[in-house]
């Protein structure tokens, strides 16, 4: 089975990465971008073929490893 992980900054939290970005588009002139947002994304197999499993795993590393779910929020797709 495969994971598909995305982990996001939290509405309202700072994100010094995304103003960068958001700041050299406008610079090569993409003037229409906004509120700029930088995440990681991580895919993960997994030997495990019952669904519910599955979950309960990814949750668990999502929030003991993968995103510190003080200042980050993630989401997450399974396949297989």
């Amino acid at each position: 089975m495969k994971a598909k992980i995305h982990v996001t900054l939290k509405q309202g939290i700072l994100d010094p990465q995304g103003k960068a970005i958001e700041h050299a588009l406008d610079s090569l002139g993409f003037k229409n971008v906004a509120n700029v947002r930088v995440g990681k994304y991580m895919e993960l197999d997994l030997d495990q073929s019952d669904m519910a499993k599955a979950e309960a795993e990814v949750k668990g590393m999502c929030e003991k490893l993968l995103a510190n779910t003080i200042i980050e929020e993630y989401r997450y797709e399974l396949q297989g």
